[in-house]
């Protein structure tokens, strides 16, 4: 039997693009828990820290569809290079006025402008979509990407918290700014692999959103990050109150393990099923498991129901992808696979204010309880759509060009 992975790896141009994306997604992966723990060791302020970091996170979600759409309209090679380097300059310009103590108001405009940074994920996958548009090997790609992804969010946030530990407040900003500046380049100068801009396709065209079944996929995903969000919230609130608040640490770990390893393996299958009817199981088994961490009595039971929750999040991710490259015509592609990024990431946010409003109130174990209750809206959303993602994905079957 074929190893799917060596054959995708060996296709010209693929292992320069894996190289470079490594690099350029882990800056998305430190920069905002870099802000937080530098404002927390410069003012001490955790409320602070955390709502600069969120203005940065909000406003990197709120803009990046718009970044996305000019790349789609010029190219990314045309675009990111300007847009890369007006956040390098905001984020530069946050972590002078941190370390020169500057006033509240000017920290939140300056990670405001901050949030332009382009959404790497988004331009990684528009490469992905146009090697192997309509071929096996895009679920294989979108497999490893998914892992890869969940690899950058498993180093990025530990060694960014390192560096300003270990050496000045500024250090892990500092470093995300470089590896931003290297990441970019690098991926930039993979030029086999950059999408083709579709020629004659109209500038002031409407939203995305418009797309029969791209709003069901969107909504799905802001409550499956709703999900993710509020058991990393709750998960740290649990870990101290069962009095060791570094298991946090392996716990949260062995979420991440769960869906690396089934990512990985799902990579390695084809599934003769509908693309659609697989997102609807996929949704169904993360909203299943998702109740199982509030039966936990400790760490080490958490970790293993974590693992066991993790199984579903990256294949269902991956099948997103597979019907978003199917849905979104390929002038698109960028913009459509942005608003899902976004989606995921105010959904986190959400899912973290939340389940710390009911920790605060209820306790440590009733946060998992928000992302039950998320799991159940997702599985309702997808039931709701689910006939406009069949009408969808049959009527874009084939690659649109305008």
């Amino acid at each position: 039997m074929a190893n799917p992975y060596r054959e995708l790896l060996t296709t010209p141009g693929v292992m320069g693009l894996v190289i470079a994306s490594s690099i350029a997604r882990l800056p998305q992966a430190m920069i905002g828990i870099g802000v937080i723990t530098m404002l927390v060791q410069q003012t001490g302020l955790y409320w602070l820290a955390g709502s600069v970091a969120g203005t940065f996170t909000l406003a990197n979600a709120l803009i990046g569809p718009h970044v996305s759409k000019l790349v789609d309209q010029r190219g990314q090679s045309r675009v990111l290079p300007f847009v890369t380097a007006f956040s390098i300059g905001m984020l530069l310009a946050l972590i002078i006025a941190v370390s020169l103590r500057a006033p509240a108001p000017l920290l939140f405009i300056l990670a405001g402008l901050a949030g332009t940074m382009p959404s790497m994920p988004a331009m990684i996958r528009a490469r992905w979509t146009q090697l192997f548009r309509g071929k096996p090997q895009l679920h294989t790609a979108f497999s490893l990407d998914t892992v890869l992804t969940e690899l950058a969010f498993i180093i990025g946030p530990p060694l960014a918290i390192g560096l300003s530990v270990s050496f000045f407040a500024e250090a892990g900003p500092l470093v995300a700014v470089l590896l931003l500046v290297v990441g970019v380049t690098a991926f930039l100068m993979q030029r086999q692999t950059e999408p083709k801009v579709v020629v004659g396709v109209k500038r002031n065209a409407s939203s995305i959103l418009l797309i029969p079944g791209v709003r069901t996929i969107v909504l799905a995903l802001l409550a499956m990050g709703v999900i993710g969000g509020s058991i990393d919230v709750a998960v740290v609130a649990f870990a101290n109150a069962q009095g060791w608040p570094a298991s946090a640490s392996f716990t949260l770990a062995a979420y991440a393990l769960g869906s690396m390893i089934a990512g990985l393996t799902f990579g390695a299958i084809r599934i003769s099923l509908p693309i659609e009817k697989q997102f609807f199981i996929g949704v169904l088994i993360t909203a299943v498991t998702a109740v199982l961490p509030i039966f936990s009595p400790d760490v080490y039971i958490l970790s293993g129901m974590l693992f066991v929750a993790g199984v579903s999040f990256a294949p269902t991710m991956v099948v997103v992808k597979n019907l978003g490259t199917i849905i979104v015509p390929p002038s698109r592609i960028t913009e459509g696979l942005t608003w899902m990024t976004t989606g995921i990431s105010i959904g986190v946010a959400l899912g973290g204010v939340l389940s710390g409003l009911i920790i605060d109130t209820y306790g440590a174990r009733a946060g998992f309880g928000v992302a039950i209750a998320a799991g159940l809206i997702m599985v309702v959303i997808v039931l709701l759509g689910l006939r406009t993602l069949q009408a969808a994905s049959a009527t874009y079957a084939e690659p649109i060009f305008q």
